[in-house]
């Protein structure tokens, strides 16, 4: 287990860049799947889970290519679907949630596929009926192996159909539509999910031959085709490095410029940093933060308290939740965080509360920040990650923070922020990455 030593309370400076996008990432390698073609991948995040998937692409049999920093091809020739029962990959899987989207890509390819529980963040349920109901709907039986928990998928033959999912699920649209690229016919998936990520996935299905319409909306048109072949594709990059960038500049009083932004590609992102205060500038794909001494929340135009709130796309993401939470400690004004989708998301405030932070946690989902208006700094203090997002927003609220702080079980930050320790020093951040 490792450790963050920070000492805090240090203004940044100079420019940092995004990693490429996580959760493309996790969906664009389970397309790899669909073709015997080799699929050349940049701008590939390097990063615990997303390594973790290639290590479960190579043991079921994808050939691996390394060819410089962030570009990677791969190729799904041999594939032993046997390796899915074995414990090796239960274990592995188990680990992270994106495991669960190889399931859709084997099921167009091979019309059979295992699939464990799901792993990952413990944020909350995190459930698998979107995924199932939608392959049901494709002609896909399947059943509970309670001796390997698994279910167990198989289709004679895959067959368009038309879905309506009941929650538009980014992974659970992933999945439906790796499988019906080759599936039979015509599939209309209304209720997807939307996703510049999900817009990705498509149009890299697209360069492989596929025929899919409607890509950005929510209302997906899918013919299925015989065989799909090799691509080049590029990953956007990580909106939510980007939003945790901006939110550690206003917070740290540090100018920085974040550079290769894919700024046409982060939708209301922007608007919700500017609501909250956050002066910044966009030149061309980068933004510019200047270092800024104080930020004020905007109340709403009737002149009551601003609520921040997670939402489907084009709605903000909620994986700034945590950031834009520990960025409002500071801010002078009020603001209600209402994180809707996952229950225990909102569970890392009490290190914050203990940090000094003025917080009420109302219910599991919505906490009422009052901000300091830098009158009262943070204080360091020991605490632990649980999981990737509050770990940065910890990471965030030690560096603003008085004195030393120390972040233990950092291995669930570098799931999903490459090298952010060292990008971060690189800023003028005082970090120690302390092995125990």
């Amino acid at each position: 287990m490792a450790s963050f030593k920070i000492t805090g309370g240090k203004q940044l400076q100079g420019t940092i860049t995004p990693q490429g996008a996580k959760n493309e990432a996790l969906q664009i390698l389970c397309g790899v799947l669909l073709t015997e073609e080799p699929v050349t991948l940049h701008n590939v995040p390097d990063i615990l889970d997303v390594n973790t998937l290639i290590t479960l692409l190579e043991d079921m049999g994808v050939s691996v290519q390394r060819q410089g920093k962030g570009t990677v091809t791969l190729q799904a020739r041999h594939i032993d679907l046997d390796y899915l029962r074995t414990e090796n990959f239960t274990r592995k899987s188990s680990k992270l949630r994106g495991a669960v989207m190889m399931a859709g890509a084997l099921l167009g390819r091979f019309g059979k596929t295992y699939l464990p529980q799901p792993g990952g963040d413990k944020i909350g349920r995190r459930r698998l009926d979107t995924h199932i109901l939608g392959f049901e709907k494709l002609g896909v039986q399947f059943s509970y192996d309670r001796d390997h928990k698994e279910f167990v998928l198989e289709a004679e033959t895959l067959t368009g159909n038309y879905i309506l999912l009941e929650e538009p699920s980014v992974t659970g649209t992933a999945n439906i539509i790796l499988a019906a690229v080759k599936a039979k016919g015509t599939t209309t998936i209304y209720n997807a999910a939307c996703e510049p990520y999900v817009q990705q996935l498509c149009r890299m299905l697209n360069s492989m031959g596929a025929c899919i319409r409607g890509i950005g909306s929510n209302l997906l048109t899918i013919e299925g085709v015989e065989a799909l072949h090799g691509c080049e594709h590029r990953m956007l990059a990580d909106m939510i490095e980007v939003g945790s960038f901006i939110a550690l500049a206003a917070m740290t009083r540090s100018e920085i410029t974040i550079k290769n932004c894919d700024v046409i590609h982060l939708g209301v992102t922007l608007d919700v940093f500017r609501k909250m205060g956050v002066d910044f500038e966009v030149r061309g794909d980068d933004i510019y933060v200047p270092g800024q001494e104080k930020y004020t929340i905007r109340t709403f135009i009737d002149g009551s308290i601003l609520s921040i709130y997670d939402h489907p796309w084009p709605g903000l993401t909620p994986d700034l939740i945590s950031v834009l939470l520990v960025m409002a400690i500071q801010a002078e004004g009020d603001v209600l965080i209402y994180q809707k989708m996952f229950e225990s998301r909102l569970f890392f405030v009490d290190k914050l509360i203990e940090m000094g932070a003025r917080i009420v946690l109302c219910d599991p989902h919505r906490a009422v920040i009052m901000g300091h208006n830098r009158q009262s700094p943070l204080r360091g203090i020991r605490m632990s990650s649980p999981d990737i997002r509050a770990g940065v927003a910890l990471l965030i609220a030690a560096l603003s923070a008085e004195g030393q702080s120390v972040i233990d079980n950092i291995e669930q930050i570098d799931r999903g922020y490459e090298h952010i320790d060292e990008r971060l020093i690189a800023l003028g951040a005082q970090i120690r990455r302390i092995e125990e």
